[in-house]
């Protein structure tokens, strides 16, 4: 499922109350419920702890009346993320106001009603919300983070370079958007370093340029450019990562999907700016073809770069992109990837590594992450650890000669191939959720979709919409 609309119940469907509330507005609410059901509160305990469910029955004691759901000091995305689990199954629900953002539960809902079922031959119904009092934005942005989602929970099987360029083809063709789709000799002249990615797989790179106008954007409107790691599958090439650490390499190519759902989202809402996106799709295998280490490959821009790891490929995805990016000296440039382990290391899953050139788009992008609820955390682009990428034979090498600091060294590796004069931001994601928490499945994670969206219309419109 690559929309929310599982989560929402048909329009005609007779819905029941799903009161969210705080342990400090329990007494305000209980007053305006009918004897039966505030008895029933106080009789069970209920005090507005987050995540517990209270079925309230009718007053003959045969039927549901509605449900009170405790949030406790939870933002309410993630508060009313745990109701579709909790509730009954096929039933309809409406969220009544309360001391909450009416968008964010609403958005929490559907984000807690995902389920990635596209392999299971059968599915359990799931409680659903009414589409009424649905923002177009709320509706936009949770089909975004559903699509991400899928794309990442996607075996590479069913999703190489090729299949994932069709989706983005498909998304620009339906909000007419243009787009370049470059393979074969033209890939190789105009992305190497992709190109040598991909040399190793059977299932050739492929680049996907869209560009898009919003109607209401002047030709001199913020041309907003964003760069994603479309790896599809990583074995790590001939730098052979352990069975262990391959399990998850369907998902290196989150980078890509969490971009592709943030243009759809913006295009979707038609956003008063002009957009490139551009995605590197692309296979790491291990073949007679494969990168070899010690390889050396010419870059778009010119330098010169020694494969030290292949491993490491990432980076290189992303700096042709990146230089080409730049040559329409766009207000911002922005990338996404899966890149390193060591921001796992350092910052654990939840917290996107975020590496910036300009203290203002910096200073957007945290505050739109703090506002969506999924934060950001800046790390530094600390020029004296420039000299680790030095190779005896080429311009740069594409990893470290130092052990520390993985995360700086590959951000530092990027910044080479964008001039000091763009706003550039890198964000290095994990772009998965190792375990179930309410609102976010086990799985894919459109990690920093919300606040990238929130970071664009700013940039639009002055403030968040």
């Amino acid at each position: 499922m690559t929309e929310a609309r599982a989560g929402l119940a048909p329009e005609e469907a007779q819905t029941l109350p799903l009161h969210g509330v705080r342990p400090d507005g329990l007494a305000a609410l209980l007053a305006t419920l009918p004897p039966p059901a505030s008895t029933l509160a106080r009789l069970h305990g209920f005090t507005g702890e987050a995540g517990k469910l209270l079925l309230l029955p009718d007053s003959t004691g045969t039927a549901l009346s509605g449900a009170l759901l405790g949030l406790g000091q939870l933002p309410a995305l993630h508060g009313f993320g745990a109701a579709p689990a909790a509730l009954p199954p096929a039933t309809a629900w409406h969220i009544p106001p309360g001391d909450f953002s009416p968008d964010d539960a609403t958005l929490g809902f559907l984000l807690g009603a995902y389920r990635f079922t596209n392999y299971k031959t059968k599915s359990n119904p799931i409680a659903q919300l009414s589409p009424h009092n649905l923002s177009k934005r709320t509706l936009a942005l949770a089909d975004a983070i559903c699509l991400a989602r899928t794309l990442i929970n996607t075996p590479a099987n069913d999703l190489g370079p090729a299949e994932l360029a069709q989706v983005a083809l498909g998304i620009a063709k339906t909000h007419g958007a243009s787009t370049e789709l470059i393979e074969g000799a033209a890939l190789a002249a105009r992305y190497p370093t992709i190109a040598l990615v991909g040399a190793g797989s059977a299932r050739a790179p492929r680049v996907v340029v869209l560009r898009w106008q919003g109607s209401t954007a002047t030709p001199d409107a913020p041309l907003i450019s964003l760069c994603g790691k479309g790896v599809c599958f990583d074995t790590g090439g001939y730098d052979l990562k352990p069975s262990a650490a391959m399990l998850r390499m369907k998902k290196d190519m989150a980078g890509a999907a969490i971009l592709l759902a943030l243009t759809q989202a913006a295009l979707r809402l038609d956003l008063p700016l002009r957009l490139e996106l551009r995605l590197g799709l692309v296979e790491n295998s291990v073949s007679g073809t494969a990168m070899r280490p010690g390889d050396i490959v010419r870059t778009r821009a010119g330098k010169t770069v020694e494969i030290g790891n292949t491993d490491a490929e990432g980076r290189l995805v992303l700096c042709d992109l990146l230089s080409e990016a730049a040559e329409a000296a766009p207000t911002w440039l922005l990338d996404a990837a899966t890149l390193t382990g060591a921001a796992r290391v350092a910052l654990g899953p939840d917290l996107p590594a975020l590496f910036c050139t300009h203290d203002s788009l910096a200073q957007t992008l945290l505050r739109c992450a703090q506002a969506a609820h999924e934060p950001f955390w800046r790390l530094p682009l600390h020029a004296g650890y420039q000299s680790w990428l030095d190779s005896p034979v080429a311009d740069l090498c594409n990893v470290s000669s130092k052990p520390h600091a993985g995360a700086i060294t590959a951000a530092l590796f990027l910044q080479q191939f964008v001039p000091a004069t763009i706003p550039w931001a890198h964000l290095d994601v994990y772009g998965w959720n190792d375990n179930a928490r309410p609102g976010r499945p086990e799985g894919g994670e459109a990690q920093g979709l919300r606040a990238l969206l929130g970071a664009l219309e700013v940039h639009a419109y002055g403030e968040s919409p």
